[in-house]
């Protein structure tokens, strides 16, 4: 689609759901349904930013109405994947004649993307690969996409989230979202990856093909698995074993080596048959320094005493809620909330009580946000956990949370004493 027609189905699509927040706002009827269903068929064709903004919010299971949420989680799993001669071209750039590479090319995609889909394929010498195809003419759009972008998240105005922490926010999805069509970059990442894990044997990371990677295809070798979102139904003890394996190794990541898997998005995550974990994506990665852990392991010991006090001071030396007027009873009821799932023992991440009152407490917290002003350079961070924390909820996780975080809590009152 050419850049004008792109720009005006975005803008058309941001008029929509502006429409529709503001019917809701001043106490009118709105389908939401209608509205998801007209997101998920423009942004599965459009694919890019859009499409990628829409996949993150989705991942707020307790932000967005129920039907429109239910939509918009569609474009995690069943996005319409690009025609198969339009991914052509992008293999036909970065190859010459793919048929002189590989003996074969599946021509239906297994995983379709914001940025680009996967196509398993047979090189020459009989090995499976796996292809991560950048959608073509991508990078030329992505510019005056993220701008059609910028003007669709001024929306969020509307709910007091103040235009400071949009323009922060949209900045940090721009500089992920040029990151992502980084293939070589993402190369290096898996390599990273794979010598840093490697004594984890539970943990698999597919090994990047260099010689057959380029700047619009990744390739590498195929591991197969179940994507997470498909395990949601499977036995008891496979879904233990996996959430156990995923909670092990985002402590590690982020306490032993401080980086964050910013894309948690429950395609990118997937067990094989012996119930070992795999990592398939690696577009996305945060740096987390000591420090800003340090800040807000400070803020969840606050927030497990229960001290509102105490969790305003941990927010303020976040960087955060510099104004006046804190919301003490919001905190006191999200501290509530929140300190049940780190109560001794095994606590149930699929425990309905728990997500209710979080959801419940969900529009107080954004009515707040003017006051509350989460730090602007945390808000990637906080998607990205948020995201792995409904990763859990949806494996029905049970894990010793107290046990995990008081490690973490000595460490942070030894680091500031």
């Amino acid at each position: 689609m050419r850049e004008r027609g792109r720009s005006r189905r975005l803008l058309g699509l941001g008029a929509r759901t502006g429409g529709a927040m503001l019917r809701s706002r001043l106490g009118g009827q709105t389908d939401w349904r209608a509205l998801g269903e007209a997101l998920f068929e423009g942004l599965s064709e459009l694919k890019g930013p859009a499409m990628k903004l829409a996949q993150i919010i989705s991942q707020w299971d307790d932000l967005l109405p129920a039907d429109l949420a239910d939509e918009l989680a569609r474009l995690q799993r069943q996005a319409e994947p690009m025609p198969w001669p339009r991914i052509r071209e992008s293999l036909d750039i970065q190859y010459g004649d793919p048929d002189r590479v590989f003996a074969d090319i599946e021509t239906t995609p297994f995983a379709s993307a914001s940025m680009g889909q996967v196509h398993r394929a047979r090189t020459q010498e009989g090995s499976t690969v796996v292809l991560k195809v950048q959608y073509p003419g991508l990078a030329a759009v992505l510019e005056s996409d993220l701008a059609q972008v910028r003007r669709i998240m001024r929306l969020g105005r509307w709910f007091k989230v103040p235009q400071a922490r949009l323009d922060a926010l949209f900045e940090e999805l721009a500089e992920s979202l040029r990151g992502e069509l980084d293939y070589r970059a993402e190369a290096t990442a898996l390599a990273r990856y794979r010598e840093r894990y490697a004594h984890l044997d539970w943990l698999t990371i597919p090994e990047p093909l260099r010689s057959l990677s380029g700047e619009q295809v990744l390739a590498m070798r195929y591991v197969p698995g179940t994507p997470l979102r498909d395990i949601e139904a499977a036995n008891d003890d496979l879904r233990q074993q996996v959430a156990i394996h995923l909670a092990d190794w985002l402590t590690e990541e982020l306490f032993t080596h401080g980086e964050l898997h910013a894309d948690p998005h429950a395609g990118n995550f997937a067990c094989d048959d012996q119930g070992r974990l795999i990592l398939y994506d690696l577009g996305a990665v945060i740096p987390v320094p000591d420090s800003r852990l340090l800040q807000m392991v400070e803020l969840l010991q606050a927030t497990l005493e229960q001290d509102a006090m105490a969790m305003d001071t941990a927010l303020r030396k976040m960087g955060g809620r510099q104004g006046e007027g804190a919301p003490l009873a919001l905190y006191r009821e999200s501290a509530e909330a929140i300190a049940p799932l780190f109560a001794p023992g095994l606590q149930d991440f699929g425990d309905v009580r728990v997500h209710r009152r979080l959801r419940d407490l969900s529009p107080r917290v954004w009515a707040a946000m003017d006051r509350l002003q989460p730090p602007a350079d945390t808000l990637l961070l906080s998607r990205a956990l948020n995201g792995h924390y409904w990763n859990l909820v949806r494996l029905q996780a049970r894990l010793d949370m107290h046990a995990r975080s008081q490690p973490l809590i000595a460490w942070a009152q030894r680091a500031s004493s």
